[in-house]
């Protein structure tokens, strides 16, 4: 493939109109230029964006998968985008060539489909839960593995076409891991590259209700879409035994239940169960499907 082209999404709830901002200024700054950049108000109305930045305002919120579905829409309208980065609201690109190396990456291998970014907070930490893979003790090695953060990444917008979009039926939770496994079994690598640094406020994840419920209904949705029946109770099984474990608020894992019940009951077509030869193959990246 050629030099590839990029074009930026970037999804807001409008919380955040000065960090929003400041992150289109680092893309701007970027020494290989966005050939598009397109910012979706998920219900909400935007702010007003730099000349050359499109926006899309949606009168409901549709989700993470929703939202970047519409955005990933309009940038296919334009016909002139290989690579698709999606980056938080609340996030800054610190360094001027994160889009160079990108291309890079891009250019030297056609079966590269997903680019992970390092997610670090002003400090340079990065938080453990941050980094996709198990071994999770040093946030700067790299390499191929078998998800990625949805703050910031590159899609290559071939993989997408191939393997389809965001699940948007997921709304919210797990539907990176969604993606990924869909890549995997498709041939596609994921690398994880710690040189691209999205700078983040160190934060936890908001430990509400509707948070468990979406973790647990969505985690029954990817066993059920996409595991070989024998490792479905498997997954479940080990991902209930540690939630329970992780889990101290009898709220959160009565949200967790109802969720987890709610993804038992409900279908989430269509599905497609990944190959044995790609359970083996994540398995051989450290991370088998079954935790």
């Amino acid at each position: 493939m050629g030099h590839p082209r990029v074009g930026v999404a970037i999804l807001t709830m409008g919380t955040r109109p000065v960090e929003l901002a400041e992150l289109l200024e680092s893309v701007a700054g970027q020494e290989t230029p966005a050939a598009r950049v397109v910012v979706v108000g998920n219900g909400v109305s935007l702010p007003p964006l730099p000349e050359g930045v499109t926006g899309v305002e949606l009168r409901e919120n549709r989700g993470i998968s929703g939202g970047r579905n519409v955005a990933l829409s309009r940038l296919r309208e334009f016909g002139d985008v290989d690579v698709v980065v999606d980056l938080d609201d609340d996030g800054l690109l610190i360094s001027r060539d994160v889009f160079t190396r990108l291309t890079e990456l891009y250019a030297s291998d056609p079966l590269l489909g997903v680019v992970g970014f390092r997610i670090a907070d002003e400090r340079g930490r990065t938080q453990r839960r941050h980094v996709p893979r198990l071994r999770a003790a040093d946030p700067t090695r790299g390499g191929p593995v078998t998800t990625f953060l949805g703050g910031g990444h590159g899609l290559s917008m071939r993989m997408l076409d191939r393997i389809g979009g965001w699940p948007e039926q997921f709304f919210y939770a797990h539907e990176e891991t969604d993606l990924a496994w869909r890549a995997l079994d498709q041939g596609w690598k994921i690398l994880y590259e710690p040189e691209l640094v999205l700078r983040h406020p160190w934060t936890s994840p908001t430990r509400h209700a509707f948070f468990h419920r979406m973790v647990a209904r969505n985690r029954v949705w990817l066993a059920k879409r996409h595991l070989p029946a024998p490792l479905v109770p498997v997954y479940l099984g080990v991902w209930t035994l540690l939630t329970v474990a992780r889990t101290s608020s009898a709220s959160g894992l009565a949200a967790w239940l109802s969720g987890f019940v709610e993804g038992l009951r409900t279908p989430c077509p269509p599905r497609r169960p990944m190959r044995w030869s790609t359970v083996w193959h994540m398995a051989r990246l450290g991370r088998p499907p079954v935790i």
